[in-house]
């Protein structure tokens, strides 16, 4: 007959492929072309006879329906796939519309109902049982929940970072950076705190990132600590942190203006650069000007000595990693003498950082690291500087 619909069966429960076998042949307007245990043999069926509707099981060896729905529509672009489980699950239903299924039905409908919704299927319409409605329905409403709980967490984010470029819940401390020859203060680094936040101001950071905030929260905090430098000894220099994004940002001279001789720019990302040579040309129009470039916790990954190598700085900041314990440890008084001899031979300034201990900073002296910042001295807090203790210190070679 010119209207027949011609159907194949896939399931992997033998007593199922009779039963719906059966009930087709009591069909004039049905006429099936075969049946298939597993998703191979479906696949292969469906390209010997291209059947119109193609009734698979969720669940069946060789791949599992999915992979069976996939496969049939790329060899048989006309078959109307009709997706057979007794899983009810809303993963299921997802799965299989995902490969391209246009109809649903739970094992052990009724028989009218599958009739019914093969030949709806077959001519260009869906079929989903109620339980699939109502399971469909319940996880699209969860997605959009989820997707606005997302949104609403977002925006409550955003709105919390934009308070923090604002200078609301936000402050800057200084830590100085010694001679430890002299005692004297040659610099001090600016760091950003967040009140009212157990994390780190690293993980506050992130969390602008994560809001495309991340280089407005850093710009504001490198403002606030250029209006501090009339507060700071007129001989030291200030040092802030900045992201290779925000070193490439070309609003940055602007905001550095006249203050460029008297500032030193850590780079603090750890992440690869894409462009060294753009990063370097946007820095040698700063540093023309009398800007110092740094590089940040050298000696904690292989990304701090690539920048050192590719972005030629004037200072190298070693860890604390390297620098803490370094008076009792030989494989990190290796390291760092590794490093003087680096910076010597490159013309650098080597400073360590997280010096705690005088030990430490024995040690440090003796393999010739002269310049340092750490709890040793000073924690960071308000301006002005103050550095206590020197005296205590022993003298150099001592």
């Amino acid at each position: 007959m010119a209207d027949t619909i011609r159907v194949m069966i896939a399931d992997d429960e033998a007593e199922l492929r009779s039963a719906l076998a059966e009930l087709l042949a009591h069909e004039e307007e049905l006429e099936l072309i075969g049946t298939a245990a597993d998703a191979e043999e479906a696949i292969a069926l469906a390209v010997d006879h291209r059947p119109d509707v193609a009734v698979v099981d969720v669940v069946m060896p060789a791949g599992g329906g999915p992979r069976a729905t996939r496969e049939i529509l790329r060899s048989s672009p006309g078959t109307r796939v009709i997706a057979l489980s007794a899983h009810e699950d809303r993963r299921t239903v997802l799965e299989m519309f995902r490969a391209g299924a246009v109809g649903y039905l739970v094992k052990g409908a009724a028989g009218g109902d599958i009739v019914q919704s093969i030949v709806q299927v077959a001519r260009g319409g869906t079929s989903l049982s109620a339980e699939v409605i109502d399971s469909l329905v319940s996880e699209l409403s969860s997605h959009l929940r989820r997707e606005e709980e997302a949104s609403l967490d977002r925006a409550g984010r955003e709105r919390r970072i934009r308070r923090l470029v604002a200078g609301t819940g936000r402050r800057l401390v200084f830590q100085p950076i010694v001679d430890m020859q002299t005692g004297a203060i040659v610099g001090a680094e600016a760091l950003t705190r967040f009140d009212d936040d157990d994390r780190s101001p690293e993980a506050t950071f992130a969390e602008a990132s994560r809001v495309d905030l991340h280089l407005e929260l850093e710009v504001a905090a490198i403002r606030d600590a250029l209006a501090r430098l009339p507060d700071l000894p007129a001989d030291a220099y200030l040092s802030v942190n900045a992201s290779c994004a925000t070193a490439m940002w070309p609003g940055l001279a602007e905001v550095v203006g006249a203050d460029a001789g008297r500032l030193v720019l850590e780079i603090t990302e750890h992440e690869a650069v894409e462009d060294y040579e753009a990063l370097v040309e946007r820095l040698e129009r700063l540093r023309e000007r009398g800007m110092r470039l740094a590089i940040d916790d050298a000696g904690a990954g292989f990304a701090s000595f690539r920048h050192a190598l590719r972005l030629g700085p004037d200072l190298i900041k070693a860890d604390l990693s390297i620098v803490r314990g370094i008076d009792a440890d030989d494989g990190r008084r290796a390291l760092a003498s590794a490093l003087v001899s680096f910076t010597r031979q490159m013309g650098m300034t080597i400073v360590a950082e997280g010096v705690e201990t005088l030990g430490e900073l024995e040690t440090l002296r003796r393999i010739g690291v002269r310049f340092a910042q750490g709890y040793v001295f000073a924690r960071p807090g308000p301006l002005p500087l103050r550095v206590e203790g020197f005296k205590r210190w022993p003298a150099s070679g001592s």
